[in-house]
């Protein structure tokens, strides 16, 4: 089926009937650290619950919420549902107790803490790989000699880079995986994030709404839309910014 496509602005003027709609955060809302036109206006405007869904597997709600503060727009942590965080919880509730080797930002590093995480740099049971800005080749071999020795591999979310300020590609998880894999060869591993279905449904809960009764609204459709299809819950698909 072919997704409705619709920009902002339409949206925010007539949004589709929903239980709760989940929204994509870059591309959709936001672009190159800028708020996009129209985005304010959809969130201030919509009938029902919503959540901020997003694949960001570097920063924490509450840093995202601060910058929409910022932007006039009075969105909460508990409103954005984040990939690397979705991530580290449920391989924390898997594995409770296991050796962790987290290849991922400060930020989610101090939330493992808090969280009773037993990180470690050398010898893991689990591997967790988020976005990494200081991803070293110290950092690959202990990857790669963890999954040698049987560590399990995460993936916070599939994405190999993103549009930067002026569109040219910033790396992502996918593109350390990818190093890894590199390395080690084909091994199992599991993601967290979009398109698969944990992070849609921790959405939905998020706001007592069943996922076939919600929308999803992003502009990614292999992520968004896909993620979106799998639990039966329809998509709408944001114009590019610029879209007439």
């Amino acid at each position: 089926m072919t997704p409705v496509l619709l920009t902002l602005k339409q949206l925010a003027n007539a949004p589709p009937p929903a239980a709760g709609y989940l929204i994509d955060l870059d591309g959709t809302l936001m672009s190159g650290g800028e708020l996009l036109d129209g985005a304010s206006e959809l969130l201030e405007g919509l009938p029902a619950p919503y959540a901020i869904l997003s694949n960001d597997s570097e920063h924490l709600p509450e840093q995202l919420a601060r910058t929409f503060r910022r932007w006039g727009v009075p969105l909460q942590a508990h409103n954005i549902v984040l990939a690397g965080v979705a991530a580290l919880e449920e391989v924390l509730k898997r594995h409770q107790g296991q050796r962790l080797l987290l290849i991922g930002s400060r930020s989610l590093s101090n939330r493992a803490r808090r969280l009773g995480a037993h990180l470690v740099k050398d010898d893991p049971d689990v591997i967790l790989i988020a976005r990494d800005r200081h991803f070293t080749y110290s950092k690959l071999a202990t990857a790669a000699r963890g999954v040698s020795n049987g560590a399990r591999v995460y993936l916070a979310c599939p994405d190999t880079s993103h549009p930067g300020l002026l569109g040219e590609p910033v790396p992502e998880v996918g593109a350390l995986a990818a190093a890894l894999f590199a390395c080690v060869g084909e091994v199992p591993y599991e993601v967290i994030g979009k398109p698969e279905p944990l992070i849609f449904q921790t959405a939905c809960s998020r706001m007592a709404a069943h996922p076939a009764d919600c929308l999803m609204i992003g502009d990614n459709p292999l992520t968004d839309g896909a993620g979106a299809r799998r639990l039966g819950m329809r998509f709408c698909q944001v114009a590019p910014s610029g879209h007439p």
